[in-house]
């Protein structure tokens, strides 16, 4: 019954957003949705690794970038569509994902962070000095003129991103409830322990990983279309790894749900910010809400509610 429900939820978001873009023409409140829904993909990326397994990932950035600059390299050679790119970007960032995973899940940890820091770090120097993606002078995009039903490209960007947002929500709750999100909760709460009763814990945290980077990747392939121009200061930006991370920590990591309605408080109140005072508070905003929810509900909403609703049962 849950599942009916979720998907029936799912699909009253994609008609609702359909509809909007038939009612307002504002090309603001697309090109805001989109930043929005898209730290719900990195939110929910991040969780997969992050919250089921409890390993922290600082590399968010890093898989965003490639799926972002995997589109550029794949739109510059074969003149792909949007769909395609989307899935250059998440393979390509998949199979960076699994080669991270051989390489750095044996450490736990500080160093597995540190670890997934330094990816970013090497990619970045990378991309820099890549000149057929731009390097350090950065790349224009042009957007196709064909938005397909939709009246700008703008709304055929964010209906792109809504979908993807649905789709990792749906691919982060599928793993929640079956056995790999078991396992990785067992990992989670004790690794050695799941280890010794036969929770196959490096194979579980592989999956976790692959599945983590090819959303990142999905979630960064649009992004050339989005900003028309693109260099690696505004696409490696340490915005992205501090917010995958707050998001799912305000909203809460052990439930899917969590850090959609994490990315959705906090990237709102970002935008808000953005737009009445100062895109510098950003990060403050981040931080203070960050700070107070960790003091006062340390699992989340979610867990604050959950909490509420067993007190208030009594």
């Amino acid at each position: 019954m849950r599942t009916i429900r979720f998907w029936l939820g799912a699909v009253a978001v994609i008609v609702a957003g359909l509809v909007m873009t038939r009612l307002v023409s504002n090309q603001y409140y697309y090109f805001a949705g989109y930043v929005v829904l898209q730290y719900v993909v990195l939110a929910t990326a991040w969780n997969i690794l992050g919250g089921y397994a409890g390993y922290v990932n600082f590399g968010t950035g890093a898989f965003f970038a490639l799926g972002a600059y995997s589109s550029v390299a794949a739109m510059k050679t074969f003149a792909l569509p949007l769909p395609a790119l989307i899935i250059v970007g998440a393979a390509v960032s998949g199979v960076v994902g699994l080669g991270t995973a051989y390489l750095t899940l044996r450490l736990r940890g500080i160093f597995f962070a540190i670890s997934t820091l330094a990816l970013s770090v090497v990619l970045e120097t990378f991309i820099t000095n890549w000149q057929y993606v731009g390097g350090s002078s950065g790349v224009y995009t042009t957007r196709p003129r064909d938005a397909l039903i939709f009246g700008d490209y703008v709304q055929l960007l964010f209906m792109t991103m809504l979908l993807l947002a649905v789709v990792a929500v749906a691919i982060a709750r599928t793993i929640e409830r079956s056995s790999i999100g078991h396992g990785l909760a067992a990992i989670r709460d004790d690794e050695l322990a799941a280890a010794c009763v036969g929770v196959p814990t490096l194979r579980l945290k592989v999956i976790a990983t692959v599945a983590s980077g090819m959303l990142m990747g999905a979630a960064g392939a649009p992004f050339p279309y989005y900003l028309t121009y693109m260099q690696p200061g505004s696409v490696f930006s340490l915005d992205y790894a501090v917010n995958s991370i707050a998001m799912p920590l305000v909203g809460g990591t052990t439930s899917w749900l969590g850090p959609v309605i994490g990315a959705v408080v906090l990237g709102t109140a970002q935008q808000v910010a953005t737009v009445t005072i100062s895109s510098e508070l950003n990060l403050l905003i981040v931080g203070g809400l960050l700070i107070g929810f960790v003091l006062l509900a340390p699992k989340g909403i979610v867990g604050l509610v959950r909490r509420l609703a067993r007190s208030g049962g009594r």
